[in-house]
């Protein structure tokens, strides 16, 4: 097509030296046309390839910014109108800049009182500190904490409600204790024969699978069910599987509803707009949890009292090139080795490529290279690890590769589990 376009523009340019110059201008004319013609494909194959490419960008951004159920108010506000309803709730419970509890009232939602976890109702009190009873200076609302007296709520704190919504964000990692706040809900709820709707959130860790299986005599607050650290479930799903798997005290089933996240699957990074608790302030914190929480069980610094919590780690026994000094902060009113100076390690990389699995090189290295090898462990430990062979794996000096095996056909089996309470297109 192009030659024989090419043949003729030379036909038309050697007559156009007989004509005048009027007629010479239409010729150029002429030949400006048919070179716009010979264009024009390509320039309508580039106008679809850019709109293909648009198309292309916007469903990408919207699949990598997946949205808490909360903005899905079509899927709850009716079933809360005319209902009296508890709200269980801390400071991520928002849309946007609105907190649950106002965007309800503000929707004409009768509240009767909110429950708060651990951390409270604004997430500022130290991790295991009491959390009191209150009252919400904004909206006069009753506060019942959750992490005082009661974890559980009582049959009178449910007094005259119909519905209990749950909206609290969760890392997915089985020693956070939202999960067990949710449990407890769910026991008091069926016991009240009333309902449970879960506003789901996405989970930050929800993509892989990891760690050994909670074993029944370790039963704690920091792990109620035989579930892996790492258990791959966003919060939603996670009661989900209590209530189905019968988890519950006393053989009691939830009357259970979650409402889905939007554009969420497991292989979805969540950057969190909101830290869920005061020492975990940021993606890589969130990230390094897992690994870095059994620290908590022993006598190494996990970062607490630093501008890096979960980031770092260390004990003035160590001698490293990176050291810090814990002090004071919110979230961490006395921390571990408190004003002194601590050696260790770093891990505070925003560059740094997700985790796919727990590392337990860490605690393998600090154990190690402990001073007093005797006292690195405390009582605390087998609850965070869920069993007794992991500090004895350790404290034996077992290759990690071969301990991260022996979790293997356990989590298998959970795996297998796991998948009947999938909500969301899953990482395998």
């Amino acid at each position: 097509m192009a030659e024989i376009e090419k043949v003729k523009a030379g036909f038309v340019i050697e007559l156009g030296a007989r004509f005048s110059l009027f007629n010479l201008a239409a010729i150029k004319a002429s030949k400006f046309n048919m070179h716009m013609r010979l264009r024009a494909p390509k320039f309508i194959q580039f106008a679809l390839a850019l709109t293909a490419f648009f198309f292309v960008f916007t469903a990408a951004a919207q699949k990598a910014s997946p949205k808490p159920a909360i903005y899905d108010t079509a899927a709850y506000l009716p079933l809360l109108k005319g209902k009296t309803i508890g709200v269980i709730a801390n400071q991520t419970s928002v849309k946007g800049d609105v907190h649950l509890v106002d965007y309800l009232l503000a929707n004409d939602i009768s509240i009767k009182r909110v429950f708060a976890p651990e951390h409270g109702f604004r997430g500022k009190a130290d991790a295991g500190e009491k959390v009191e009873d209150g009252k919400d200076a904004k909206t006069g609302l009753p506060i019942i904490s959750l992490y005082g007296k009661n974890k559980k709520p009582s049959q009178e704190m449910l007094d005259s409600l119909d519905v209990l919504v749950f909206d609290i964000q969760d890392v997915g990692v089985r020693f956070y204790t939202y999960i067990s706040t949710l449990t407890y809900v769910m026991e008091a709820a069926a016991e009240k024969e009333i309902l449970v709707i879960v506003l789901d959130r996405p989970n930050p860790n929800g993509h892989y699978v990891d760690g050994p299986i909670l074993k029944p005599e370790f039963k704690s607050f920091v792990g109620m069910h035989p579930v892996p650290v790492v258990y791959g479930l966003t919060i939603g799903e996670y009661g989900f599987m209590v209530n189905e798997e019968g988890w519950l005290a006393d053989g009691f089933k939830c009357d259970y509803t979650v409402i889905k996240c939007l554009g969420y699957d497991h292989n979805a990074r969540y950057k969190l707009p909101i830290k869920p608790s005061p020492n975990l302030p940021n993606e890589r914190s969130i990230e390094l949890y897992p690994s870095l929480c059994f620290f908590e069980g022993t006598v190494v610094s996990v970062g607490r009292g630093t501008d890096y919590p979960f980031q770092m780690f260390g004990a003035p026994f160590y001698r490293t090139k990176v050291s810090f000094v814990p002090k004071p902060n919110e979230g961490s009113k006395h921390p571990k080795f408190e004003g002194q100076k601590c050696w260790g390690f770093k891990l505070a990389d925003e560059n740094a490529k997700r985790p796919m699995s727990m590392d337990l090189s860490y605690l393998d290295w600090a154990y190690k290279n402990a001073k007093d090898k005797s006292t690195f462990f405390n009582n605390f430990f087998n609850k965070l690890s869920g069993n007794a062979e992991l500090q004895e794996a350790i404290k034996a000096g077992v290759d990690v590769e071969e301990i991260y095996e022996s979790w293997k056909s356990d989590l298998n089996t959970f795996k297998e589990t796991r998948k009947k309470y999938l909500l969301y297109p899953d990482f395998e």
